[in-house]
Protein backbone atom coordinates (compact mmCIF):
# COMPACT_ATOMS: atom_id res chain seq x y z
CA UNK A 1 0.00 0.00 0.00
CA UNK A 2 2.94 2.55 0.73
CA UNK A 3 3.45 3.13 -3.52
CA UNK A 4 -0.45 4.09 -3.93
CA UNK A 5 0.25 6.49 -0.70
CA UNK A 6 3.18 7.74 -2.68
CA UNK A 7 1.25 8.44 -5.81
CA UNK A 8 -1.01 10.98 -6.98
CA UNK A 9 -3.02 9.88 -9.87
CA UNK A 10 -6.51 10.23 -9.04
CA UNK A 11 -9.87 9.73 -11.16
CA UNK A 12 -12.87 11.83 -10.46
CA UNK A 13 -15.66 10.56 -8.49
CA UNK A 14 -18.47 10.28 -10.88
CA UNK A 15 -16.73 8.81 -13.54
CA UNK A 16 -16.01 6.01 -11.27
CA UNK A 17 -19.19 5.58 -10.25
CA UNK A 18 -20.06 5.34 -14.29
CA UNK A 19 -17.52 2.64 -15.13
CA UNK A 20 -18.45 0.60 -11.80
CA UNK A 21 -22.31 1.26 -13.11
CA UNK A 22 -21.72 0.24 -16.39
CA UNK A 23 -19.72 -3.21 -15.23
CA UNK A 24 -22.01 -4.04 -12.90
CA UNK A 25 -25.15 -3.46 -15.23
CA UNK A 26 -22.96 -5.64 -17.54
CA UNK A 27 -22.18 -8.46 -14.93
CA UNK A 28 -26.24 -9.12 -14.05
CA UNK A 29 -26.82 -9.04 -18.09
CA UNK A 30 -24.17 -11.84 -18.97
CA UNK A 31 -26.46 -14.05 -16.54
CA UNK A 32 -30.16 -12.55 -16.53
CA UNK A 33 -31.37 -15.09 -19.17
CA UNK A 34 -29.81 -18.33 -17.48
CA UNK A 35 -32.22 -20.41 -15.31
CA UNK A 36 -31.45 -21.93 -11.92
CA UNK A 37 -29.67 -24.92 -13.15
CA UNK A 38 -27.51 -23.49 -15.50
CA UNK A 39 -26.39 -20.98 -13.24
CA UNK A 40 -25.10 -23.46 -11.03
CA UNK A 41 -23.81 -25.48 -13.79
CA UNK A 42 -21.59 -29.20 -13.05
CA UNK A 43 -18.59 -29.20 -11.19
CA UNK A 44 -15.46 -28.86 -13.64
CA UNK A 45 -11.91 -27.78 -13.16
CA UNK A 46 -11.79 -24.58 -15.60
CA UNK A 47 -15.07 -22.81 -14.40
CA UNK A 48 -16.80 -21.70 -11.22
CA UNK A 49 -20.61 -21.96 -10.33
CA UNK A 50 -22.07 -18.85 -11.82
CA UNK A 51 -23.69 -18.09 -8.82
CA UNK A 52 -20.81 -18.29 -6.95
CA UNK A 53 -18.73 -15.99 -9.34
CA UNK A 54 -21.88 -13.41 -9.00
CA UNK A 55 -21.31 -13.23 -4.88
CA UNK A 56 -17.47 -13.27 -5.24
CA UNK A 57 -17.82 -10.15 -7.81
CA UNK A 58 -19.44 -8.55 -4.54
CA UNK A 59 -17.56 -10.00 -1.88
CA UNK A 60 -14.34 -8.23 -4.14
CA UNK A 61 -15.88 -4.57 -3.55
CA UNK A 62 -16.74 -5.19 0.13
CA UNK A 63 -13.86 -6.79 1.00
CA UNK A 64 -11.27 -4.14 -0.93
CA UNK A 65 -13.10 -1.15 -0.78
CA UNK A 66 -16.31 -0.93 1.83
CA UNK A 67 -14.05 -2.98 4.91
CA UNK A 68 -10.50 -1.98 3.72
CA UNK A 69 -11.56 2.05 3.66
CA UNK A 70 -14.21 2.34 5.89
CA UNK A 71 -14.45 -0.37 8.31
CA UNK A 72 -17.83 -0.89 7.35
CA UNK A 73 -19.20 -4.75 8.94
CA UNK A 74 -19.74 -7.47 6.89
CA UNK A 75 -22.80 -6.89 4.62
CA UNK A 76 -23.41 -11.23 4.61
CA UNK A 77 -23.34 -13.49 7.59
CA UNK A 78 -20.96 -16.19 6.34
CA UNK A 79 -19.71 -14.23 3.26
CA UNK A 80 -15.69 -14.76 3.76
CA UNK A 81 -16.70 -18.30 4.11
CA UNK A 82 -18.50 -18.75 0.76
CA UNK A 83 -16.50 -15.80 -1.81
CA UNK A 84 -12.79 -15.36 -0.46
CA UNK A 85 -11.55 -17.32 -3.50
CA UNK A 86 -7.85 -18.13 -1.91
CA UNK A 87 -9.56 -19.56 1.59
CA UNK A 88 -12.58 -21.52 -0.36
CA UNK A 89 -11.32 -24.30 -2.76
CA UNK A 90 -12.52 -24.86 -5.96
CA UNK A 91 -14.09 -28.01 -5.82
CA UNK A 92 -16.42 -27.46 -2.75
CA UNK A 93 -17.53 -24.19 -4.17
CA UNK A 94 -20.39 -26.58 -5.68
CA UNK A 95 -21.55 -27.66 -2.17
CA UNK A 96 -21.38 -24.32 -0.75
CA UNK A 97 -24.65 -23.16 1.38
CA UNK A 98 -24.41 -20.38 -1.45
CA UNK A 99 -27.45 -17.68 -1.01
CA UNK A 100 -30.49 -17.98 -3.42
CA UNK A 101 -30.42 -16.71 -6.88
CA UNK A 102 -32.72 -13.88 -5.00
CA UNK A 103 -30.87 -12.84 -2.17
CA UNK A 104 -27.29 -12.95 -3.83
CA UNK A 105 -28.90 -10.37 -6.30
CA UNK A 106 -29.84 -8.58 -3.41
CA UNK A 107 -26.72 -8.81 -1.62
CA UNK A 108 -24.88 -7.60 -4.87
CA UNK A 109 -27.31 -4.55 -4.85
CA UNK A 110 -26.24 -4.38 -1.28
CA UNK A 111 -22.80 -3.74 -2.01
CA UNK A 112 -23.35 -1.48 -4.87
CA UNK A 113 -25.44 0.77 -3.48
CA UNK A 114 -22.75 0.94 -0.63
CA UNK A 115 -19.43 1.47 -3.50
CA UNK A 116 -21.68 4.51 -4.70
CA UNK A 117 -22.78 6.30 -2.06
CA UNK A 118 -18.97 6.25 -0.62
CA UNK A 119 -18.19 8.01 -4.48
CA UNK A 120 -21.55 10.44 -3.92
CA UNK A 121 -19.87 14.05 -3.83
CA UNK A 122 -16.43 12.31 -2.69
CA UNK A 123 -12.94 13.51 -4.09
CA UNK A 124 -11.22 10.39 -4.10
CA UNK A 125 -7.53 10.44 -2.95
CA UNK A 126 -4.63 8.12 -4.73
CA UNK A 127 -5.89 4.84 -2.48
CA UNK A 128 -8.94 5.44 -2.98
CA UNK A 129 -8.83 5.47 -6.76
CA UNK A 130 -6.90 2.90 -7.10
CA UNK A 131 -8.92 0.52 -5.16
CA UNK A 132 -12.16 1.23 -6.97
CA UNK A 133 -10.29 0.70 -10.25
CA UNK A 134 -9.02 -2.63 -8.46
CA UNK A 135 -12.31 -3.63 -7.81
CA UNK A 136 -13.61 -2.51 -11.16
CA UNK A 137 -11.15 -4.27 -13.44
CA UNK A 138 -11.68 -7.64 -11.01
CA UNK A 139 -15.38 -7.56 -12.07
CA UNK A 140 -14.44 -6.79 -15.61
CA UNK A 141 -12.25 -10.22 -15.93
CA UNK A 142 -14.97 -12.19 -14.57
CA UNK A 143 -17.34 -10.46 -17.06
CA UNK A 144 -15.19 -12.12 -19.31
CA UNK A 145 -15.06 -15.14 -17.52
CA UNK A 146 -18.61 -15.49 -18.04
CA UNK A 147 -18.67 -15.65 -21.75
CA UNK A 148 -16.08 -18.33 -21.91
CA UNK A 149 -18.22 -19.84 -19.29
CA UNK A 150 -20.91 -20.24 -21.74
CA UNK A 151 -18.84 -21.13 -24.48
CA UNK A 152 -17.66 -24.09 -22.05
CA UNK A 153 -20.93 -24.91 -20.78
CA UNK A 154 -22.93 -24.42 -24.54
CA UNK A 155 -24.87 -22.22 -23.42
CA UNK A 156 -26.01 -19.49 -25.80
CA UNK A 157 -24.19 -16.05 -26.50
CA UNK A 158 -25.20 -13.62 -24.34
CA UNK A 159 -27.45 -10.81 -25.44
CA UNK A 160 -25.81 -7.63 -24.51
CA UNK A 161 -27.66 -5.22 -25.80
CA UNK A 162 -28.32 -2.23 -24.20
CA UNK A 163 -25.34 -3.41 -21.76
CA UNK A 164 -22.14 -1.85 -23.87
CA UNK A 165 -22.48 -4.69 -25.85
CA UNK A 166 -24.13 -6.09 -29.79
CA UNK A 167 -26.48 -8.13 -31.65
CA UNK A 168 -25.47 -11.74 -31.33
CA UNK A 169 -23.24 -12.80 -34.06
CA UNK A 170 -20.24 -14.86 -35.22
CA UNK A 171 -18.43 -11.60 -35.13
CA UNK A 172 -16.69 -12.28 -38.46
CA UNK A 173 -16.32 -8.80 -40.64
CA UNK A 174 -14.05 -10.30 -43.23
CA UNK A 175 -11.59 -8.42 -44.64
CA UNK A 176 -9.55 -11.65 -45.52
CA UNK A 177 -5.88 -12.97 -44.38
CA UNK A 178 -3.04 -10.28 -43.45
CA UNK A 179 0.34 -12.74 -44.68
CA UNK A 180 3.80 -12.05 -43.65
CA UNK A 181 5.90 -10.83 -41.25
CA UNK A 182 7.65 -7.57 -40.26
CA UNK A 183 10.79 -6.38 -39.49
CA UNK A 184 11.50 -5.16 -35.38
CA UNK A 185 14.97 -3.84 -35.05
CA UNK A 186 15.46 -4.88 -31.39
CA UNK A 187 17.47 -2.38 -29.21
CA UNK A 188 16.99 -1.80 -25.53
CA UNK A 189 13.72 -1.96 -24.04
CA UNK A 190 12.17 -0.97 -21.46
CA UNK A 191 9.69 -3.66 -20.31
CA UNK A 192 7.14 -3.44 -18.07
CA UNK A 193 4.92 -0.19 -16.58
CA UNK A 194 6.60 2.81 -16.01
CA UNK A 195 5.71 4.60 -12.66
CA UNK A 196 3.79 7.13 -13.69
CA UNK A 197 1.25 5.38 -15.66
CA UNK A 198 -2.39 5.24 -13.85
CA UNK A 199 -3.41 1.94 -12.74
CA UNK A 200 -1.15 -1.31 -12.77
CA UNK A 201 -1.34 -4.63 -11.46
CA UNK A 202 1.58 -6.04 -9.24
CA UNK A 203 3.28 -8.05 -11.92
CA UNK A 204 3.37 -5.02 -14.45
CA UNK A 205 6.06 -3.54 -11.78
CA UNK A 206 8.34 -1.92 -13.10
CA UNK A 207 9.60 -1.13 -16.27
CA UNK A 208 13.26 -1.97 -16.55
CA UNK A 209 15.85 -2.19 -19.56
CA UNK A 210 15.77 -5.69 -21.75
CA UNK A 211 17.95 -6.38 -24.53
CA UNK A 212 16.32 -7.25 -27.76
CA UNK A 213 17.79 -8.34 -31.04
CA UNK A 214 16.35 -8.04 -34.01
CA UNK A 215 13.67 -10.03 -34.92
CA UNK A 216 10.22 -10.96 -37.41
CA UNK A 217 7.11 -11.35 -36.39
CA UNK A 218 3.87 -11.97 -38.17
CA UNK A 219 1.62 -9.65 -39.50
CA UNK A 220 -1.29 -11.18 -37.76
CA UNK A 221 -2.50 -14.35 -35.83
CA UNK A 222 -1.85 -17.80 -37.25
CA UNK A 223 -5.94 -18.21 -38.83
CA UNK A 224 -7.91 -21.25 -38.65
CA UNK A 225 -6.85 -22.13 -42.09
CA UNK A 226 -3.16 -21.90 -41.60
CA UNK A 227 -3.92 -24.53 -38.75
CA UNK A 228 -5.95 -26.77 -40.22
CA UNK A 229 -3.36 -27.57 -42.28
CA UNK A 230 -1.19 -28.63 -39.68
CA UNK A 231 -4.06 -30.91 -38.47
CA UNK A 232 -4.19 -32.50 -42.38
CA UNK A 233 -0.27 -32.69 -41.83
CA UNK A 234 -0.85 -35.06 -39.14
CA UNK A 235 0.03 -32.82 -36.38
CA UNK A 236 -1.14 -33.97 -33.40
CA UNK A 237 0.36 -37.40 -34.29
CA UNK A 238 3.93 -36.05 -34.29
CA UNK A 239 5.02 -36.84 -30.71
CA UNK A 240 8.38 -34.93 -32.08
CA UNK A 241 6.56 -31.98 -32.24
CA UNK A 242 5.41 -31.81 -28.76
CA UNK A 243 7.31 -30.82 -25.68
CA UNK A 244 7.37 -33.52 -23.06
CA UNK A 245 4.30 -32.28 -20.79
CA UNK A 246 2.47 -31.45 -24.30
CA UNK A 247 2.62 -34.84 -25.56
CA UNK A 248 1.47 -36.35 -22.24
CA UNK A 249 -1.69 -33.34 -22.11
CA UNK A 250 -2.23 -34.58 -25.77
CA UNK A 251 -2.37 -37.96 -25.29
CA UNK A 252 -4.55 -37.67 -21.89
CA UNK A 253 -7.09 -35.60 -23.52
CA UNK A 254 -7.24 -37.94 -27.06
CA UNK A 255 -7.34 -34.20 -29.01
CA UNK A 256 -7.08 -34.48 -32.36
CA UNK A 257 -7.83 -30.70 -33.38
CA UNK A 258 -8.93 -27.62 -31.21
CA UNK A 259 -11.73 -28.14 -28.96
CA UNK A 260 -14.73 -27.22 -30.33
CA UNK A 261 -13.90 -27.91 -33.77
CA UNK A 262 -15.72 -31.10 -35.71
CA UNK A 263 -14.68 -32.13 -39.14
CA UNK A 264 -18.44 -32.47 -41.20
CA UNK A 265 -18.96 -33.80 -45.04
CA UNK A 266 -18.89 -30.12 -45.82
CA UNK A 267 -15.84 -29.42 -43.71
CA UNK A 268 -14.13 -28.11 -40.61
CA UNK A 269 -17.39 -26.55 -38.51
CA UNK A 270 -16.73 -25.22 -34.74
CA UNK A 271 -18.96 -24.80 -31.68
CA UNK A 272 -20.19 -20.80 -31.48
CA UNK A 273 -21.66 -21.07 -27.92
CA UNK A 274 -24.87 -23.68 -28.29
CA UNK A 275 -24.64 -23.33 -32.12
CA UNK A 276 -22.73 -24.98 -34.98
CA UNK A 277 -20.85 -22.46 -37.54
CA UNK A 278 -18.60 -23.33 -40.97
CA UNK A 279 -15.24 -22.41 -39.80
CA UNK A 280 -14.35 -18.79 -40.82
CA UNK A 281 -10.60 -19.68 -42.96
CA UNK A 282 -9.27 -16.11 -42.28
CA UNK A 283 -10.01 -15.29 -38.13
CA UNK A 284 -7.90 -16.33 -36.43
CA UNK A 285 -7.69 -20.13 -34.35
CA UNK A 286 -8.76 -19.51 -30.93
CA UNK A 287 -9.73 -21.95 -27.69
CA UNK A 288 -6.25 -23.10 -28.96
CA UNK A 289 -3.56 -24.38 -25.51
CA UNK A 290 -0.28 -23.42 -25.41
CA UNK A 291 0.77 -26.87 -26.12
CA UNK A 292 -1.06 -26.72 -29.27
CA UNK A 293 0.46 -23.19 -30.44
CA UNK A 294 4.02 -24.76 -29.45
CA UNK A 295 3.29 -27.66 -31.69
CA UNK A 296 1.94 -25.92 -34.68
CA UNK A 297 5.19 -23.49 -34.83
CA UNK A 298 7.40 -26.79 -34.52
CA UNK A 299 5.80 -28.00 -37.38
CA UNK A 300 5.45 -24.77 -39.47
CA UNK A 301 9.26 -23.85 -38.71
CA UNK A 302 8.44 -20.97 -36.77
CA UNK A 303 8.19 -19.99 -32.56
CA UNK A 304 6.34 -17.92 -30.55
CA UNK A 305 8.05 -14.64 -30.16
CA UNK A 306 8.77 -13.93 -26.03
CA UNK A 307 7.40 -11.72 -23.95
CA UNK A 308 10.15 -9.12 -24.84
CA UNK A 309 9.26 -9.37 -28.27
CA UNK A 310 5.65 -9.26 -28.62
CA UNK A 311 5.45 -6.43 -26.03
CA UNK A 312 8.11 -4.36 -28.59
CA UNK A 313 6.32 -5.12 -31.54
CA UNK A 314 2.95 -3.98 -30.17
CA UNK A 315 4.60 -0.67 -27.83
CA UNK A 316 7.80 0.68 -29.98
CA UNK A 317 8.64 3.24 -32.27
CA UNK A 318 11.25 3.14 -34.87
CA UNK A 319 14.05 5.58 -34.75
CA UNK A 320 13.65 7.37 -38.33
CA UNK A 321 16.35 5.64 -39.42
CA UNK A 322 14.70 2.37 -38.69
CA UNK A 323 17.73 1.00 -37.26
CA UNK A 324 16.47 1.00 -33.17
CA UNK A 325 13.70 2.06 -31.17
CA UNK A 326 13.09 5.15 -29.74
CA UNK A 327 12.54 5.58 -26.13
CA UNK A 328 9.01 5.94 -26.63
CA UNK A 329 6.55 3.59 -25.39
CA UNK A 330 2.63 3.37 -26.70
CA UNK A 331 -0.36 2.39 -24.27
CA UNK A 332 -1.70 0.97 -27.03
CA UNK A 333 -0.43 -0.41 -30.89
CA UNK A 334 -1.86 2.48 -32.31
CA UNK A 335 -0.42 4.73 -29.95
CA UNK A 336 -1.79 6.16 -26.78
CA UNK A 337 -5.92 7.34 -27.74
CA UNK A 338 -8.67 5.22 -25.69
CA UNK A 339 -9.73 2.26 -27.95
CA UNK A 340 -12.61 3.06 -30.10
CA UNK A 341 -14.47 0.70 -31.99
CA UNK A 342 -12.43 1.58 -35.26
CA UNK A 343 -9.16 0.26 -33.61
CA UNK A 344 -9.84 -3.17 -32.00
CA UNK A 345 -12.49 -6.06 -31.58
CA UNK A 346 -13.26 -5.74 -27.70
CA UNK A 347 -15.79 -5.48 -25.67
CA UNK A 348 -17.99 -8.16 -27.07
CA UNK A 349 -19.12 -6.04 -29.94
CA UNK A 350 -19.02 -8.55 -32.33
CA UNK A 351 -19.98 -11.73 -30.14
CA UNK A 352 -16.97 -13.25 -31.71
CA UNK A 353 -13.67 -13.65 -34.09
CA UNK A 354 -13.02 -11.29 -36.93
CA UNK A 355 -10.94 -12.33 -39.87
CA UNK A 356 -7.30 -11.48 -39.01
CA UNK A 357 -7.10 -8.79 -41.96
CA UNK A 358 -9.44 -6.49 -40.26
CA UNK A 359 -9.28 -3.32 -38.44
CA UNK A 360 -6.20 -1.54 -39.64
CA UNK A 361 -6.47 1.42 -37.66
CA UNK A 362 -5.31 -0.61 -34.77
CA UNK A 363 -1.79 -1.57 -36.63
CA UNK A 364 1.05 -1.29 -34.08
CA UNK A 365 4.28 1.07 -35.39
CA UNK A 366 5.77 -1.77 -37.13
CA UNK A 367 2.35 -3.08 -39.06
CA UNK A 368 1.28 -5.68 -37.14
CA UNK A 369 -2.80 -6.06 -36.44
CA UNK A 370 -5.34 -7.11 -33.88
CA UNK A 371 -2.62 -6.74 -31.15
CA UNK A 372 -5.25 -5.77 -28.70
CA UNK A 373 -8.68 -7.81 -29.04
CA UNK A 374 -10.03 -10.37 -31.58
CA UNK A 375 -7.62 -13.42 -29.19
CA UNK A 376 -5.57 -13.31 -26.66
CA UNK A 377 -1.97 -14.22 -27.56
CA UNK A 378 0.34 -16.80 -26.14
CA UNK A 379 3.78 -16.08 -25.77
CA UNK A 380 7.12 -18.20 -25.75
CA UNK A 381 7.84 -17.09 -21.66
CA UNK A 382 6.82 -18.29 -18.57
CA UNK A 383 5.00 -16.01 -16.26
CA UNK A 384 7.43 -14.97 -14.01
CA UNK A 385 7.87 -11.31 -11.43
CA UNK A 386 9.66 -8.70 -13.33
CA UNK A 387 12.87 -7.17 -11.17
CA UNK A 388 10.78 -4.70 -9.45
CA UNK A 389 7.70 -6.83 -8.33
CA UNK A 390 7.39 -6.61 -4.38
CA UNK A 391 4.42 -7.86 -2.69
CA UNK A 392 3.28 -4.78 -1.51
CA UNK A 393 -0.13 -5.30 -3.34
CA UNK A 394 -3.86 -5.17 -1.56
CA UNK A 395 -4.70 -8.29 -3.56
CA UNK A 396 -1.53 -10.03 -2.73
CA UNK A 397 -2.69 -13.47 -4.18
CA UNK A 398 -3.64 -12.24 -7.38
CA UNK A 399 0.33 -13.05 -8.84
CA UNK A 400 2.09 -14.07 -6.53
CA UNK A 401 0.54 -17.69 -6.71
CA UNK A 402 1.42 -18.46 -9.80
CA UNK A 403 4.62 -17.51 -10.80
CA UNK A 404 6.56 -20.27 -12.94
CA UNK A 405 3.28 -22.14 -13.64
CA UNK A 406 1.80 -20.66 -16.18
CA UNK A 407 2.61 -18.84 -19.69
CA UNK A 408 1.76 -14.87 -20.83
CA UNK A 409 -0.49 -13.67 -22.83
CA UNK A 410 -1.11 -10.35 -24.17
CA UNK A 411 -2.93 -8.51 -26.26
CA UNK A 412 -6.99 -9.51 -25.17
CA UNK A 413 -9.70 -10.82 -26.62
CA UNK A 414 -12.76 -9.96 -28.66
CA UNK A 415 -14.64 -10.49 -24.83
CA UNK A 416 -12.15 -8.31 -23.33
CA UNK A 417 -13.02 -4.95 -22.01
CA UNK A 418 -10.98 -2.14 -23.46
CA UNK A 419 -9.79 -0.27 -20.14
CA UNK A 420 -7.75 -3.77 -19.97
CA UNK A 421 -6.30 -4.08 -23.33
CA UNK A 422 -3.49 -1.90 -23.13
CA UNK A 423 0.22 -2.93 -23.94
CA UNK A 424 1.58 -3.88 -20.20
CA UNK A 425 -1.15 -5.74 -19.02
CA UNK A 426 -0.11 -9.43 -18.54
CA UNK A 427 -2.52 -12.22 -18.68
CA UNK A 428 -1.22 -15.47 -17.41
CA UNK A 429 -2.69 -19.25 -17.78
CA UNK A 430 -2.14 -22.45 -17.41
CA UNK A 431 -0.52 -24.23 -20.95
CA UNK A 432 -3.48 -26.75 -20.86
CA UNK A 433 -5.92 -24.44 -20.91
CA UNK A 434 -8.41 -24.00 -23.59
CA UNK A 435 -11.58 -22.57 -22.73
CA UNK A 436 -9.69 -19.26 -22.87
CA UNK A 437 -10.35 -16.83 -25.98
CA UNK A 438 -6.52 -17.65 -27.01
CA UNK A 439 -4.43 -18.10 -30.00
CA UNK A 440 -0.66 -16.95 -31.08
CA UNK A 441 1.19 -15.26 -33.43
CA UNK A 442 4.89 -16.37 -34.31
CA UNK A 443 8.28 -15.73 -35.37
CA UNK A 444 10.51 -17.09 -37.88
CA UNK A 445 12.92 -19.51 -37.06
CA UNK A 446 13.09 -21.92 -33.67
CA UNK A 447 12.90 -21.62 -30.33
CA UNK A 448 14.07 -17.98 -29.33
Amino acid sequence: MKQLEDKHWTVPADELARDITEARQRTLKLVSDLGDEQMTGPLIEIINPFLWELGHTAFFYEAFLLRALDGTPPLLEGGDNLYNSFTVEHDTRWGLPLPSRKDTLAYMDREHTLTLERLDGSTPNAVETYLNLLALHHEDMHGEAFTYMRQTLEYCAPDLNGAGGAPTSNGNTGQGPLPGDVDVPGGVYQLGAAPDVPFVFDNEKWAHPVEVAPFQIARAPVTNAEFAEFIEAGGYGQQDLWDYEGWVWRNRTGAQHPVYWTRGSGGWQRRHFDRMVSLEEHAPASHITWYEADAYCNWAGRRLPTEAEWDMAASAEPTDDGGSVTGRKRRYPWGDETPEPRHANLDSRAMGCADVGAFPDGDSAFGCRQMAGNVWEWTASPFYPLPGYVLDFPYKEYSAPWFGYRKVLKGGAWATRSRLAYNCYRNFFPPHRNDVIAGFRTCPGGAA
